[in-house]
């Protein structure tokens, strides 16, 4: 099986380190210094006082993954459209896309109207 992470941040590093853990075939997409750091020293996992380190595969160019057999985007919720484009060359014909988006607001329901308008979401940090 095989894996592709887009965006290595806190979500992404831990399924990422979880993942390449149990031998999945893991691909992290991430950019910049963060990206140059993993490829160096690999993803830390740091879980009640236990250091878990894993060493995927890690770049900045979707195309040198190629075909995934599933999409993991784990990415702030207002930067996923802008990735679309960016994970084409991860798509094969059965991959499957899967969400794992943070950054929800708070407010997410202002100014929408109806049943939930006026409702905060309780377990989401401003």
């Amino acid at each position: 099986m095989k894996v592709a992470i887009y965006g290595a941040g806190a979500t992404g590093g831990y399924l990422g380190v979880k993942l390449a853990l149990a031998g999945v075939d893991t691909t992290l997409i991430a950019r910049g210094p963060h990206l140059e750091a993993m490829r160096r020293g690999g993803v830390r996992l740091l879980i009640e006082g236990e250091e878990l380190v894993a060493h995927p595969s890690c770049t900045g160019d979707p195309a040198e993954a190629g075909p995934q057999d599933f999409v993991i985007i784990t990415l702030k919720a207002h930067s996923t459209p802008g990735v679309v484009d960016a994970i084409q060359p991860l798509l094969g014909p059965d991959t499957a896309v899967v969400t794992a988006q943070n950054g929800v607001p708070w407010w997410y329901f202002h100014g929408v109207g109806g049943q939930c308008e006026g409702t905060r979401l309780e377990s989401v940090a401003p």
